[in-house]
This record gives C-alpha cells, sequence and structure tokens, in this order.
C-alpha cells in the first residue's frame, strides 16, 4: 500500500524503528541485550512464521524483538432463533483488526468476556520475548519505558475510536490510513528523484477485508 503526497493531507510525524535492527534507536542497546540474553537463557523467546498465531495469554508482558504482530478482536454473542416452536441459541464470533505493533514495542492481551484478544506474526520471522511484570523489576529504566509505550498506544486507541466515529465511510478510511501510516510509515522515495521523498507506504501487506473490519465496512464497499 501507498499513500503518496496530497495537498490536502495533514504533516505527519513519523517515528521508524528498523526491524532489521534487534535494538532501536531510542532504547539503549546494552539494555535491549541484557533483555534478549535473559529471554533466550530463560526459554522466553521465539520465532513466529507469516500469521501464525502467537500463543499469548493475559498476565503476561509481551515484546517484539523483529518483525510485527498484528491484533485480532473477537466478541462471541449468542443469538437466538426459534425453530418447530422451540427456542435454540447459536454462537456467533465476530472478528476485527485492531491495527499492528512493530519491533521495539510491548503489548499484552485481555480476556474479558465476551470479548478475547489475539495477536499473529504478520511478517516472516518475527520474534517475540515475554515475561510477567515483575521480571522488569530487574531493569526500572526499562519499566517506565514499557509503561510510556502504553501510554502512547493508549492515546492511539483514542485517536482511532475518535476515526470510527465518523459517519462517511471515506472519513473512516482516510483517518485510518493516515494513523497507520503515522506509526508504521516508510518513506517511499521515486526512482527518478532520489531527492524527494514522493509519499509513505507501509512496511507490510494489508487486505481489504482486514481494512474493512477495522473501519466497520465490508470488503466490497
Amino acid at each position: 500500500m501507498q499513500l503518496s503526497s496530497h495537498p490536502d493531507l495533514p504533516e505527519m510525524s513519523i517515528n521508524i524503528q528498523s526491524t532489521n535492527n534487534s535494538a532501536p534507536s531510542n532504547r539503549p542497546f546494552l539494555t535491549w541485550q541484557l533483555i534478549i540474553d535473559w529471554a533466550e537463557e530463560h526459554y522466553r523467546s521465539r520465532a513466529f512464521t507469516k500469521d501464525e498465531r502467537i500463543p499469548a495469554r493475559p498476565g503476561l508482558l509481551y515484546l517484539i524483538q523483529k518483525g510485527g504482530i498484528r491484533l485480532v478482536g473477537n466478541a462471541h454473542i449468542t443469538a437466538s432463533r426459534n425453530k418447530s416452536s422451540k427456542s435454540k441459541t447459536s454462537p456467533i464470533s465476530d472478528e476485527a483488526f485492531l491495527g499492528f505493533v512493530g519491533a521495539g514495542q510491548p503489548f499484552e492481551l485481555i480476556a474479558q468476556s465476551p470479548f478475547t484478544l489475539q495477536a499473529y506474526a504478520h511478517a516472516d520471522q518475527t520474534t517475540v520475548l515475554w515475561m510477567y511484570w515483575h521480571d522488569l523489576d530487574n531493569w526500572p529504566h526499562f519499566r517506565r519505558e514499557v509503561l510510556d509505550a502504553f501510554r502512547y498506544q493508549h492515546q492511539r486507541k483514542l485517536l482511532w475510536l475518535s476515526t470510527l466515529g465518523q459517519r462517511r465511510t471515506i472519513d473512516r478510511l482516510f483517518g485510518f490510513i493516515t494513523l497507520l501510516i503515522e506509526e508504521h510509515g516508510e518513506p517511499w522515495i521515486s526512482e527518478d528523484r532520489a531527492e524527494v521523498t514522493s509519499g509513505y507506504y507501509l512496511p507490510w501487506p494489508l487486505t481489504h477485508a482486514q481494512i474493512g473490519s477495522a473501519i466497520g465496512s465490508t470488503r466490497v464497499t
């Protein structure tokens, strides 16, 4: 997906964290490397193939060392139906795409009936570390960074909710793509104008169905 420059497009502040380097530029390499070594020593590190489900569970903290994951939410509801004068119920699962989490970022999953969250590797060889929250006591500075990252994610989710509140589908679509580009976009440079940034693109593929579920629309629309 490519988002080209447009005069009506608001200026974007983009924070890029390379997935090719296990040490994000905004975190001291020594601390990050200590955490990686600790995770490998305690068998808390694993690489996943593309679209593989990450067996995450509530109560644990997860850190993405490399690649990226996509979050999916499921709302399990029960529908009633009448047949032959007998009332029956059948479970219905409504799945929604909730966004990406990139390299160097934390995430956690919650489970509160009837809602569940799941995480899938969105890029091949996505490497994830996991730990208990009290394990962060070993790295107080890093703990503050994790909490700051979650605060930032919370603020972004508020913007996401504001986007979903737009009445027109095109407004929800534009706001959704803008948020994705702000968080995960990388500069796109034309071959014939190497000195100019022509636009921004997502480093991962995104299907029409995932876009539709994210903005409360359908693939056809």
